[in-house]
């Protein structure tokens, strides 16, 4: 087989595999630490980063580093995604007409309803890099003050991991990247970037947890979305400039650093803060 032939098929395996490892991951912090903590790291630059890896190596970097200025501007069609969820989710479960499937399925479908309808009128601007970082910080601001009053939560009692939730888990993760990365080539840099901003990992993220331990512990994995989102915008804005310059894997490696030690500086705020609080 020559290697034309193989490379494809690599590229494929490739993007299943890590996009199940990046949910997984997400879900074992949740479990095993707090949903509150997976809120934040929920903003790693692992869906996005994802995307915009594969953009870069199935098409050319420049596709990419353009790509990345729409995907800075389309997080907030990604928290607008998150707060659609909140409230669906919480105004579905008052009176207890719906199952939990039910209420998961139509949350589901309000949420990406709201990304679609916020990413074509981004997609529709034709924003500048320096606007797209104020629209987000922006939007970051502004979720981040609508979600403040939502309680956090703990996972207490863990529901096995079976073979069909592993399942799920990884159908959900890999279909997303496949077909974000697949209609890339089409869509043109606008809508390949808006896409990639689409919360690959939180959103099937969402979803298993809210099934397996309901909306109060989606809500608080919400809450603390905007924070690590900071991150995303960070990864994103250094994809922009360090792309052109450094190439795919080299730009990749510094732009996950970058993005890296904000997460750190932002996890070390958190802890200070709870710490003062406990002694208060």
């Amino acid at each position: 087989m020559s290697s034309n032939e193989v490379i494809p098929e690599l590229i494929f395996i490739s993007k299943i595999l890590v996009s199940i490892f990046a949910v997984l991951g997400l879900s074992y912090v949740a479990e095993n630490v707090s949903p509150k903590v997976a809120g934040l790291l929920s903003g790693f630059p692992l869906g996005s980063a994802i995307a915009l890896f594969y953009i870069g190596l199935e098409m050319d970097i420049e596709f990419a580093a353009q790509s990345a200025t729409f995907t800075l501007a389309g997080f907030s069609a990604s928290l607008v995604l998150a707060y659609c969820y909140y409230h669906a989710s919480r105004w579905l479960e008052k009176g207890d007409k719906y199952t939990r499937w039910q209420i998961c399925s139509m949350s589901a479908l309000m949420s990406i309803s709201g990304f679609l309808i916020v990413a074509y009128v981004l997609n529709l601007s034709r924003l500048s890099l320096t606007a797209s970082f104020m629209i987000t910080l922006a939007s970051i601001c502004l979720f981040a003050f609508l979600f403040r009053h939502i309680d956090d939560t703990r996972v207490d009692t863990k529901v096995a991991l079976t073979f069909r939730v592993s399942l799920l888990r990884a159908l959900a993760a890999a279909s997303i990247v496949l077909l974000i990365t697949g209609i890339a080539k089409t869509v043109g840099t606008g809508w390949a970037g808006v896409l990639s901003s689409f919360p690959i990992t939180l959103f099937p993220f969402l979803i298993i947890i809210h099934l397996s331990y309901g909306a109060a512990s989606v809500h608080s994995v919400i809450k603390h979305y905007p924070y690590g989102l900071g991150a995303l915008m960070i990864y994103t804005l250094s994809v922009s400039f360090v792309y052109p310059v450094l190439g795919l894997w080299l730009g990749t490696l510094l732009s996950f650093l970058f993005a890296t030690v904000y997460l750190l500086l932002l996890l070390m705020l958190q802890l200070a803060g709870d710490c003062f609080r406990k002694l208060g």
